[in-house]
């Protein structure tokens, strides 16, 4: 079986910009063309939804995959969400992966009008959708387009939903930041923390490790030839940290595209993480990185 520091690389753009159905196409159409492999749409209010927005997107491009990135399992009844996911998946013929986690900012379960629950309680409601959208699939009803199901990515930071990812998911993405109880503070983690956090996830997942792919969520990335005045600029990220300390963030590429192919690379050795995904605003920054690694 291959191991996770021998998968080739990933590149996906996390899509969050709502706007008309003809920007939407040339967006999905220009990630492909950029050499992306997979399109991701967020789940927030006031974002594309992210079905009719994946869709969308599959009829407008031939090749990526298409991911919600992540959905707010607090917002979902897992019997309907297991009928939306497996007739996307019939409707996108076999490109859906489905991303899930459990939602935590309270400000859109209020704008919902849905009760916040503690991050027990909603972490509780996700292992419940997980097991019913398994059995649901292995009835075969509904019935999606891959069998038994789409690839399942979860992502987190803290130990119980990345023990839930080690022994649930096909693709587990670390995000790089934990955020408090009501989502509205966050604090970055640096490499030795994330090399912990894939040391965690390693030994939860026990044998069926080498079988996981690993993603991380990068917050930014910029092509420059002047790396420590870019660094400098975007110190809001971490303010608690020097430029020195910036740079070695796992979830920031900055400098040239070959300097940050060799972090790339880097961090594919040190941490087995092969996907990598960035927010819709660098689209065009990684772009030129992604033909090195290929």
């Amino acid at each position: 079986m291959t191991s996770t520091t021998e998968r080739a690389f990933r590149f996906g753009v996390n899509m969050m910009v709502s706007g008309s159905r003809s920007d939407w196409v040339d967006k999905c159409r220009k990630a492909e063309d950029l050499g992306y492999d997979v399109i991701g749409v967020a789940d927030h209010l006031g974002m594309p939804a992210p079905f009719p927005a994946i869709v969308s997107a599959a009829e407008a491009t031939e090749r990526v995959r298409l991911c919600p990135f992540v959905l707010n399992a607090g917002f979902y009844n897992p019997v309907l969400l297991a009928r939306d996911a497996a007739g996307t998946d019939q409707l996108v013929e076999g490109r859906l992966e489905l991303g899930l986690g459990t939602g935590y900012v309270k400000a859109e379960f209020d704008a919902a009008g849905l009760p916040f629950p503690g991050p027990r309680e909603r972490l509780d409601h996700l292992e419940h959708t997980l097991a019913e959208l398994r059995r649901l699939f292995a009835d075969g009803q509904p019935r999606p387009a891959q069998e038994p199901h789409p690839p399942l990515l979860l992502g987190g930071h803290r130990d119980r939903m990345l023990r839930m990812a080690a022994r649930e998911a096909d693709i587990v993405g670390f995000t790089g930041i934990g955020f408090d109880r009501d989502g509205t503070s966050a604090t970055v983690a640096g490499p030795e923390e994330l090399a912990e956090r894939v040391e965690f996830v390693r030994k939860e997942a026990g044998e069926r490790f080498a079988d996981l792919e690993l993603n991380l969520l990068i917050q930014h990335a910029e092509v420059t030839d002047d790396r420590a005045a870019t660094l400098d600029a975007i110190r809001a990220y971490a303010p608690d940290r020097t430029v020195e300390e910036l740079a070695a963030l796992p979830i920031v590429l900055v400098g040239t595209a070959e300097e940050i192919a060799e972090q790339l690379l880097a961090q594919r050795k040190a941490y087995g993480i092969s996907y990598v995904t960035v927010m819709e605003a660098h689209l065009d920054a990684l772009a030129p990185v992604i033909p090195l690694l290929r």
